[in-house]
């Protein structure tokens, strides 16, 4: 006891913070048992993948609600534990081609979605043949042709190519779409062989916080049947057959007619909060996102992992300082629990928070965010049951650092991988998480992270195959470094620029 007391006496020196009781007493409560115990329901299947603005994402906010109140946290909205949220889904309901008057079927015939095809009906008397469309250091299949407000027809891949083209490149399908809205055509027409398609068009596109106010420029895959009825033909030609045809100006009606519609969707943010004492006016959040990716062909996405893991050691976290202030050790600053939704869907739950904060920025000390700590990423070189990637703790704050190591060094003494906070990290980890949304307001930030394995993103993401042992080392290593930052005599320095580029 008396080598723990010193210790913790050492600990608050180093680090500025008021003497407290022992955190590593509160810490024991936070168990491979209770982490396991909250995932098996955050990712169990009625929880249907907790995609966002779905059902089962609308279950697991209503689970963490429950456990926040039963610990007695307080409610971080007002009277509410949930913030909600709006957002936007563009959703095409139907959609028709035709070719002087000769109706084609989608899927069958053409293949578009929602983003790529323009609202209403449009009628144009004629189309330009680009042959390839392609326009770069090597041929421009656009000279002496006039596209603007046109609608272009080009063909798949590239000249004497049978692979896959370049994802980006010009041969490409995003390239020809690039390079005709460049020459200024209304929209552009990709002749491909592989019909009929097996697999549907995109009828929904993604989530955004705001209403759409633009229309895309029609971008449709279609037939060699299609495309021949375009170029005039009664009998129907192949790609090759129509590289060799004149490009230019070709007569034809072709009529594209789309319903879209904007849904108008709802999602939230759960938050709980422990109120501080003396420095109850500062904040410490502790974050995670608690959605997924939901329901996919059938498939439920169960992301226990991503962020199951995260979810449920912010619970459990949480639930350590409740366990010290009951005890008298309740923290300096208010503890802020948030868990986060819409993060698969472009962060959208924190960014939605970061620009309509609840507790002033200025005034936030620290987001500690947790993204994937479950399981071990099987490129790791080193103590793969002892390690965890540390990300951004170098940026904003030079206290953050020193913090870390002296909190690892005493309490759990864990590998800090700190590889991800390269600028230059192909990866761009430090993007991909809600942290990024804090930090782009000058809140300092430190995102923990497991690294990615072959179930991420994937339906078998499951329970089973976390590791608790570890899981359990990494949530009390963030529960420790929380306590420090939440009891300092000052909040953390914010002295140091952000030296990565724009997300």
């Amino acid at each position: 006891m008396r080598i723990i007391v010193l210790s913790a006496f050492l600990l608050s020196a180093t680090m500025g913070i008021a003497q407290k009781g022992d955190p590593a007493t509160y810490a024991k409560s936070i168990t491979m048992g209770d982490l396991k115990k909250h995932l098996t329901i955050v990712a169990g299947p009625e929880m249907e993948g907790r995609e966002t603005a779905m059902e089962g994402q609308r279950k697991a906010a209503a689970y963490l609600e429950a456990e926040y109140k039963r610990m007695g946290l307080k409610p971080g909205n007002g009277n509410s534990y949930q913030a909600m949220y709006p957002l936007y889904q563009l959703e095409l309901v139907s959609s028709k081609l035709s070719v002087n008057g000769r109706p084609f079927a989608a899927d069958k015939d053409y293949s578009t979605s929602v983003s790529t095809i323009a609202n209403g009906s449009n009628t144009y008397s004629d189309v330009v043949f680009a042959g390839y469309g392609i326009s770069d250091s090597t041929r421009n299949d656009y000279a002496n042709l006039d596209v603007k407000g046109k609608i272009v027809l080009v063909l798949e891949g590239t000249p004497g190519s049978t692979g896959p083209a370049n994802q980006r490149g010009p041969g490409s399908v995003f390239g020809k779409m690039s390079t005709a809205r460049t020459k200024g055509a209304a929209g552009v027409l990709i002749v491909s062989k592989n019909f009929p398609k097996t697999t549907p068009g995109q009828t929904r596109s993604g989530m955004s916080l705001s209403k759409p106010t633009t229309e895309p420029a029609a971008a449709i895959t279609i037939s060699e049947e299609i495309a021949s009825a375009l170029l005039g033909r009664t009998a129907k030609l192949t790609i090759q057959q129509m590289s060799e045809l004149n490009k230019g100006v070709y007569r034809s009606e072709l009529k594209i007619t789309a319903d879209k519609k904007v849904n108008e969707l709802e999602s939230s943010n759960v938050i709980a909060v422990l109120p501080g004492t003396d420095k109850a006016d500062e904040y410490v959040f502790i974050t995670s996102h608690y959605d997924h990716e939901g329901v996919i062909n059938g498939d439920i996405y169960y992301g226990a992992d991503d962020d199951g893991s995260g979810t449920v050691s912010v619970l459990e976290i949480a639930e350590a300082f409740v366990a010290a202030k009951k005890k008298g050790d309740g923290p300096r600053r208010t503890m802020v629990f948030m868990n986060v939704s819409g993060e698969e869907k472009g962060l959208l739950g924190s960014r939605y928070y970061s620009e309509h904060p609840i507790f002033p920025l200025e005034k936030t000390t620290v987001d500690l965010n947790i993204d994937m700590v479950g399981r071990i990423d099987p490129t790791y070189k080193g103590d793969s049951m002892n390690y965890v990637y540390v990300i951004g703790d170098d940026k904003l704050s030079s206290d953050l650092t020193p913090i870390t190591n002296e909190v690892n060094s005493k309490y759990i003494n864990m590998e800090l991988d700190r590889r991800f906070n390269d600028p230059k990290d192909v990866n761009r980890f430090y993007y991909r998480s809600d942290h990024y949304n804090f930090a782009n307001k000058g809140v300092p930030v430190i995102f923990y992270f497991n690294g990615t394995h072959r179930d991420y993103h994937r339906p078998t993401d499951t329970v089973e195959k976390i590791n608790f042992d570890v899981m359990e080392k990494r949530a009390r290593l963030i529960y420790h470094t929380a306590w420090v930052i939440a009891n300092k005599d000052t909040m953390l320095k914010r002295d140091m620029p952000l030296n990565m580029p724009p997300r």
